[in-house]
């Protein structure tokens, strides 16, 4: 029997070989479901009210759910989903569909469908009482409403109401030349009343008003047939059954026959988000973000290949397993891909490399120091050291990821879904199946007579530059931190001179994207939409085709208007790749949201770091990322770039990124300081930062390549994304090093200082 440490090899060679099994099987039988912002579509936040009567709580909200659903079924969209968010909120996406106003008007009316018997006509206008929901419940009796010709009748108490209702259904009767109509069959209860309904009626003489019963829909009559002369007094029609006319065609009759079918909602619905994205984009921005993902990975696989020789060339087979593992892990949880999604498996590509370099670097360090004097011993301990600054790094990113699913919603939380799931399998994939990989070819004979085809049998030029000069970067720790205290002050004083540009999910409003087949002058467009009564519109203009407008708060026969101010300044219709609109509760709620979000993620990177860590250089490290927070935010806001939802998720994306630097010296400190513990603190910072610098660089190398590819090829809505992430990661880079470990430094010397005071 091989003893334990033998089987340990054949162990994680068989959960390797397991795993992409496995993903592979996942992956080839179970396809990933795709977010309306990549397949196309529209997406509605709604949010129940309270009403005099009625409370919008989770019990209202489930009973709001079953009617939309069968709204939803009736509406003919394929695969569609609605959920309830919280106690109050639903969330409908109906994929393909390419008409908000439409979705927005039969999944917002209440469909308060009410049948009345007609009293008589209004002489004055003095009989007419306010036209409010409230009024006509305290008067019932005296409400006056205009019917179809805009005759004003007098109606009395409803006497059936859409409870009342069986079914609905759209007919066209082309031989008796009533056109469009909708049958209604009445159940229950309502049988016998409609019968009595018009069975008053009937006791009027024709042509009198009286005699006509009106049907009315949402406060508005939308019918008011005479009784047929044939209808006796007080008998009525029988059969639970009737016909609803007028001048309808076929999508009004089809609608109007949804609507009661459905039934009325419980409680009435506002529309607090509305998002439709045009399937072209989508296209767009799944070919755009393949191509980054393509090219980033080669770029970062050759770097790693150049670097680390056969270990690079295992990193590499080990980083297409993680691929194939993550994208495995979506599809078997039923995760939505978004576009922030896309892009958070695109970047976990290049955080993967961090701990493969990570076991490398240390491995090259054991094999140099000759206390492992064979590439496969020098790997073993390289794994050993570097563990537990990979289980740090990947925790503090975690805890990113955890906060934007937990505080985020919609596309970001999707973002932060397929982070946390690209971090767990990264540390898979370089814990065990490069490892696995790693084992299995450094025990190869040749291997062994020929160590520096691992790549691991040297230190590297770099290292063995700083190994021979030994410069000392920590001598003057009040330089570094006045650098970064200038950078602070220059990228704030951006934000106190222009502001932040909050985008609509942080303020509400509304954006349409277009797209046009000839080039569109963004002057000319602000003044014809100043001139069709929108002077608050912001015009921008992407490429030379492409045009974005940003406005206050709109209808959607406002929005359709804008629609038709930029369709006269273009030879063909405009094609509408985007519209978003979010209200100004929502707006404040998400922002109040997003602050906490970002409180939240220092204090828990503080509290871990704090556990792991002296509290002293837990305290550095959130400074540092504080640093680097305020210098991302005041770029942005010279650059005039929108904070908005897709920021957020770079930002706190920057946050966990800069902690694995901050954590990789500081683990790396505290092992050089049990080691050496009579050392000057100053000394075995430097020592420490000197030691983790090639790290630090070659792991920045390798997530530069990917957003870069984000940056050039992902596309205007990656643009800014990757824009905000590669100068998170280079400012992130700079500060672990150059801010956080100076103010360790700093905050060691006055601690000591102030305990030999009493001496």
């Amino acid at each position: 029997m091989r003893p334990s440490a033998n089987r340990a090899p054949y162990i994680r060679g068989l959960l390797a070989l397991a795993a992409v099994a496995l993903s592979l099987y996942i992956a080839l039988t179970t396809p990933v479901h795709l977010g309306l912002d990549l397949r196309g579509g529209t997406q509605l936040v709604l949010e129940t009210r309270p009403t005099a009567t009625s409370e919008a709580g989770e019990e209202a909200t489930d009973r709001t759910m079953e009617v939309l659903r069968g709204r939803i079924d009736a509406l003919g969209v394929a695969e569609p989903t609605i959920a309830r968010s919280g106690d109050n909120r639903i969330v409908v996406e109906l994929p393909g569909a390419q008409d908000p106003s439409k979705a927005a008007d039969m999944l917002g009316r209440t469909a308060e469908l009410t049948f009345h018997q007609v009293l008589g006509t209004a002489d004055t206008p003095a009989d007419t009482p306010a036209d409010t929901t409230d009024q006509r419940r305290k008067d019932p009796a005296q409400q006056v409403l205009p019917d179809e010709s805009g005759e004003r009748l007098r109606l009395q108490e409803a006497s059936l109401t859409g409870k009342d209702v069986e079914k609905a259904a759209d007919r066209f009767d082309q031989e008796g030349g009533a056109g469009w109509h909708v049958t209604v069959d009445f159940k229950g209860q309502g049988r016998d009343g409609w019968a009595r309904l018009t069975g008053e009626a009937a006791c009027h003489a024709p042509g009198d008003p009286a005699r006509r019963v009106a049907i009315v829909l949402d406060g508005k009559i939308i019918s008011s047939p005479q009784v047929d002369p044939s209808v006796p007094c007080r008998s009525g029609i029988s059969g639970g059954s009737t016909q609803i006319t007028g001048s309808f065609d076929d999508r009004e009759a089809k609608d109007l026959a949804l609507l009661i079918s459905g039934g009325a909602l419980p409680v009435p619905v506002e529309i607090v988000e509305q998002r439709t994205v045009g399937a072209s984009l989508g296209a767009q921005a799944i070919m755009a973000s393949a191509w980054a993902a393509v090219i980033g990975t080669a770029l970062t696989s050759l770097f790693i290949i150049a670097v680390y020789r056969l270990m690079g060339a295992i990193a590499t087979v080990a980083l297409a397993a993680y691929g194939l593992i993550s994208y495995a892990a979506l599809a078997a949880i039923g995760a939505t891909l978004t576009l922030p999604g896309l892009a958070g498996f695109v970047l976990a590509i290049g955080m993967a490399v961090d701990a493969n370099v990570l076991v490398f670097e240390r491995a090259r360090e054991e094999y140099a120091a000759r206390h492992r004097p064979t590439p496969r011993s020098s790997l073993t301990a390289g794994f050993r050291s570097a563990f537990s600054a990979i289980a740090d790094s990947n925790i503090t990113t975690l805890i990113a990821a955890g906060l934007l699913f937990f505080l985020a919603s919609g596309p970001v939380r999707g973002f932060g879904v397929t982070l946390g799931i690209g971090v767990l399998a990264s540390m898979f994939s370089a814990l065990v199946i490069t490892r696995a990989l790693a084992d299995c070819a450094a025990a190869r004979p040749r291997i062994r007579r020929h160590p520096h085809l691992t790549g691991i049998a040297g230190i590297g030029r770099f290292r063995a530059h700083l190994t021979h000069t030994n410069p000392n970067l920590m001598r003057h720790p009040r330089r570094w931190l006045a650098a970064s205290a200038a950078a602070l002050v220059l990228t704030a004083s951006g934000i106190a001179l222009r502001g932040l540009d909050f985008g609509i999910e942080f303020t509400g409003g509304r954006v349409i994207e277009y797209a046009t087949k000839t080039p569109l002058n963004p002057d000319k467009a602000r003044k014809a939409l100043a001139d069709a009564g929108f002077p608050q519109a912001t015009v921008q203009t992407t490429g030379e085709t492409q045009l974005t407008i940003r406005t206050t708060n709109l209808t959607n026969p406002q929005a359709a208007a804008i629609t038709k101010t930029i369709g006269t300044l273009t030879e063909h219709a405009p094609q509408k790749l985007r519209d978003e609109s979010i209200g100004p509760s929502l707006g404040k709620e998400l922002r109040q949201n997003a602050l906490m979000a970002l409180a939240t993620a220092l204090a828990a990177q503080l509290a871990y770091l704090a556990a792991r860590f002296r509290w002293l250089l837990g305290t550095a490290a959130v400074a540092a990322l504080a640093h680097d927070v305020v210098i991302l935010l005041g770029i942005f806001a010279w650059l005039g770039k929108p904070i908005d939802g897709i920021f957020l998720a770079a930002l706190l994306t920057v946050i966990g990124y800069s902690v694995n630097d901050s954590v990789v010296v500081f683990d790396r400190l505290r092992e050089q300081t049990k080691k050496t513990p009579a050392r000057p603190f100053p000394q075995t910072a430097n020592q420490a930062l000197l030691q983790t610098l090639p790290r630090t660089l070659n792991t920045g190398m390798g997530a530069a390549f990917i957003l870069t590819a984000l940056a050039t090829l992902g596309g205007p809505p990656l643009t800014d994304f990757a824009l905000a992430l590669l100068i998170g990661l280079a400012v992130g880079t700079y500060s672990s090093m150059f801010t956080a470990t100076p103010l360790a430094i700093e905050l060691t010397n006055r601690t000591q200082t102030g305990r030999r005071a009493p001496c």
